[in-house]
């Protein structure tokens, strides 16, 4: 990921997303026995018997308490996932018939699975969105040190082949889940949020198509990057905001709103200063939000920083683009 660097001073960019056409959403089929327990329903990604590529397993699929509080609270990671799933939570109230698919950050090595996941849905939800949690295959290795000390994009990139799946699935079942087709973004954090970039801008699917999901569109309809890392090509101290070469982008891209903290001390700010200025080349409509403190990984608790009323901005934001 990035490394800490401190700017003086107070950044606010903003340029306001253009809306997008809405729908009215099919009605929903009826609850599974898990969500009439209160639990979410578990989904796998790929069919049982198909094999997929292994992430860089260090043993069995393991779960796990972070040493540092967030919040006051501590956050729950996962470790070596082989299978992926996403866990869906239906939409609380009247449904809108968006969709929100959440990327956990964890440095492409494990998964922040309730401080950027879980507990994003408990946002999501109670506005009436359907909402996914993507548990995807990690780790993977970006940063090089024996060869070279740089950073590339894994090929292949398993975490972006099972993004991908997921959207397709979710566009295929989207009558029997009360979803708009038209109305599924993405929202990650960390590396998460640089998962939400890849999607957003990849040109085609990333794998050998398997089945009639396949055929669907992979690409959101909004996305929305929090302090991502994988973005900005530059050293500690170093000078310019120039994305890697391996971070292309579409001109065609979605609505895209992005928070991150000027004091980040893991992903520096000019990752998504570096996405801004590159959608803004494009004319892809963007809207950034910039505060002076807030560190890294703040998912949505709440604390006395104004920066954790990001998701106030966020759904104002939705209003705009005609999402909700």
């Amino acid at each position: 990921m990035g490394r800490q660097v401190i700017w003086a001073g107070v950044m606010m960019l903003a340029v306001m997303a253009v809306g997008c056409g809405s729908s009215s959403s099919p009605t929903p089929a009826a609850a599974s026995p898990q969500e009439k327990q209160g639990q979410p329903t578990e989904i796998a990604l790929w069919p049982a018997g198909l094999a997929i590529a292994r992430p860089e397993l260090t043993g069995p699929e393991e779960h796990g308490q972070g040493k540092n509080p967030v919040a006051g609270r501590p956050l729950n990671w996962i470790k070596n996932v082989e299978r992926p799933t996403m866990m869906l939570y239906r939409a609380k109230g009247r449904n809108t018939g968006a969709a929100l698919m959440v990327f956990p950050g964890g440095g492409y090595q494990a998964l922040a699975i309730d401080l950027e996941g879980s507990e994003i849905c408990d946002w999501a939800t109670a506005r009436g969105i359907t909402c996914v949690v993507l548990k995807y295959r990690v780790p993977q290795t970006w940063w090089h040190t024996q060869e070279c000390h740089c950073q590339r994009m894994p090929q292949p990139f398993l975490p972006l082949q099972d993004a991908q799946r997921a959207i397709g699935l979710l566009r295929q079942r989207a009558a029997s889940l009360g979803i708009d087709p038209h109305k599924i973004g993405v929202v990650g954090f960390s590396a998460g949020g640089h998962l939400v970039t890849a999607v957003a801008n990849a040109a085609g699917r990333s794998y050998k198509p398997v089945d009639a999901a396949d055929a669907l569109s992979a690409r959101p309809d909004f996305a929305m990057p929090l302090y991502p890392g994988h973005l900005w090509y530059g050293e500690e101290g170093g000078e310019g905001v120039t994305l890697y070469p391996f971070n292309t982008i579409a001109a065609d891209g979605p609505p895209t709103f992005m928070v991150q903290a000027e004091d980040d001390p893991v992903d520096d700010v000019r990752h998504s200063i570096a996405y801004f200025l590159a959608l803004r080349e494009k004319k892809v409509p963007v809207e950034i939000h910039i505060y002076a403190r807030g560190g890294h990984a703040f998912g949505v608790r709440r604390t006395a920083e104004p920066i954790t009323h990001w998701t106030d901005l966020a759904e104002k934001w939705l209003h705009t683009i005609g999402i909700l």
